[in-house]
């Protein structure tokens, strides 16, 4: 197998040395060129087709195809049909909102309200935004939605006796950093975010309508103030086929 070096791309291909790797590996690597030919949106040829064409069983085959669709490069469309996925979006990891993110790259941003309500802080969630255990915090949880897709899970606590109006006032399908920032003149600060990767689970799969096996990014957010008074506490669970995320780094 020739194998093109790209520096977006693992070296040689994650091909070791000594060349010998699992036929699946090497059909999978000989797929990704011919999505490269197809383009988004393509229908892959047939499984039949592709297991002739690459001389290997259909087992073979579906496990090149599986690994794929796990990393977001192929996508299920109604009918069975396997296509070519469009790019990842790109989420920045950044005191910026969502829908800003997603409109830069040309998609429509929605939300689908799970729940919005109040409950008590436990000891961990008092501490975190800075009120008393037990003190009425308010929890928002809303599926994350990209051109009508379903991409992710957000949960964000806030302090109720700060925030009193996100209950009455606020549109929970719309920006929450848009109506903080613009309806109550919050200013963000800074914030801490710490992300890992985890499956979803039963609950969380149903509602982002994704595979529990599809590996999911997991972000914790806390945020505060240019004072240091703390605003929220979110978790936001993203799919892991279909989010990157970027930074820039400064000393």
């Amino acid at each position: 197998m020739r194998i093109e070096h790209r520096a977006d791309q693992p070296v040689r291909a994650g091909i070791p040395e000594h060349g010998r790797i699992p036929r699946y590996y090497a059909v999978k690597i000989e797929l990704l060129d011919l999505l490269e030919e197809l383009g988004e949106g393509s229908a892959l040829p047939s499984e039949r087709e592709l297991a002739e064409r690459f001389e290997v069983s259909r087992v073979t085959l579906r496990q090149a195809v599986t690994e794929l669709m796990l990393e977001g490069r192929l996508m299920r469309r109604q009918g069975s049909r396997t296509v070519v996925a469009p790019p990842k979006l790109v989420q920045p990891l950044a005191l910026a909102s969502y829908t800003e993110s997603v409109r830069k790259q040309g998609l429509e941003p929605g939300r689908s309200v799970i729940d919005i309500e109040s409950r008590p802080a436990d000891a961990q969630l008092a501490a975190d935004l800075g009120v008393e255990p037990g003190d009425e915090v308010v929890h928002l949880e809303r599926v994350l939605l990209a051109d009508g897709e379903r991409v992710g899970l957000e949960s964000s606590y806030l302090p109720k006796r700060r925030f009193p109006e996100l209950l009455g006032e606020f549109d929970p399908t719309g920006s929450l950093y848009a109506f903080l920032q613009e309806k109550l003149g919050v200013t963000f600060g800074e914030a801490e975010e710490r992300i890992e990767t985890v499956l979803a689970t039963p609950r969380e799969a149903l509602l982002i309508g994704t595979n529990p096996a599809t590996p999911m990014i997991l972000l914790h957010r806390r945020s505060w103030t240019p004072e240091g008074e703390p605003i929220e506490r979110v978790r936001s669970l993203f799919r892991g086929d279909r989010f990157s995320f970027i930074t820039h780094l400064r000393d």
